[in-house]
């Protein structure tokens, strides 16, 4: 598989320069950072998040977590994340666990934590576990539109 043809559509359509990684197979967020030799706090990690009758997108450095407590207080419930059962089959032309943080695609609101606006540029999964695009943050956030807000934690 390569990148998410969705994902690649959206892109060329949108007319945004960006840079397509092809990497040894990584599972984990940091394991992608490492073997793309990025620092983890560029690269981007999609987590899903759920109330139980909502369901969003956090966006945020690999190398920190999801402050559950603060993204509940964002979706006005408490929030939880969401189990590989329950988002399997909302990203169909992804690899399980490496979708792109383009909710839009999927009907999903997309949050991003404030602290990714330190860096110009960001890296994320694009689709596999095996591909990650390279693109300007300022891009990513005119795409994307997400909601900014302070709810990672370090660690």
């Amino acid at each position: 598989m390569t990148m998410s043809a969705r994902l690649k559509t959206y892109l060329d359509e949108n007319k945004v320069h960006y840079t397509l990684m092809s990497h040894s197979p990584a599972y984990t967020a940091q394991a992608a950072a490492a073997t793309l030799h990025v620092p983890g706090k560029e690269l981007a990690k999609t987590v899903v998040v759920t109330t139980g009758d909502q369901t969003a997108l956090a966006v945020l450095p690999a190398s920190f977590h999801v402050n559950l407590k603060k993204f509940g207080e964002l979706l006005g419930k408490p929030a939880r994340l969401a189990s590989e059962q329950e988002f399997i089959n909302l990203f169909p032309d992804c690899e399980l666990g490496a979708m792109p943080p383009f909710g839009q695609l999927y009907k999903l609101t997309v949050f991003a934590d404030r602290s990714l606006e330190a860096d110009e540029e960001i890296v994320f999964n694009a689709g596999t576990h095996r591909d990650a695009i390279r693109m300007n943050y300022a891009d990513f956030k005119r795409l994307a539109a997400p909601r900014v807000a302070d709810f990672a934690a370090k660690g």
